[in-house]
């Protein structure tokens, strides 16, 4: 039983410092939004912000990556978040069509150009 225990310890403790405490703030956020209209300026705001944080995620991701991505040129990484944005505006709006495109360009990209 111990051996079990010591393999799994590390997943136990990412979902208890990562996975709980924000699964509670997403269901406070549930309840307190259950009656908002979805046009009203704090949502549409909300929703601005909410947006404007990922897009300056994935730009730092691209333009100032660490670890494995650093080894993939960074016209590769434009590339693939390009095409990416395409897959996702001409599959009609499909966010999996979009990343399944820019991942698979990246990692095409990464395997042909890597450095």
């Amino acid at each position: 039983m111990n051996a079990v225990v010591a393999e799994l310890w590390p997943y136990l403790v990412l979902i208890l410092v990562g996975f709980l405490p924000n699964e509670m703030w997403r269901a406070v956020g549930l309840v307190l939004a259950r009656g908002l209209n979805e046009d009203s300026e704090i949502v549409v705001w909300s929703r601005a912000v909410a947006t404007a944080i990922i897009a300056g995620v994935i730009a730092k991701l691209i333009l100032f990556s660490s670890g494995a991505l650093a080894t993939v040129p960074l016209s590769v990484r434009v590339t693939a978040a390009a095409c990416g944005f395409l897959a996702y505006l001409i599959m009609r709006r499909s966010v999996f069509a979009g990343v399944a495109v820019g991942e698979a360009v990246l990692l095409l990209g990464g395997f042909c150009f890597a450095q």
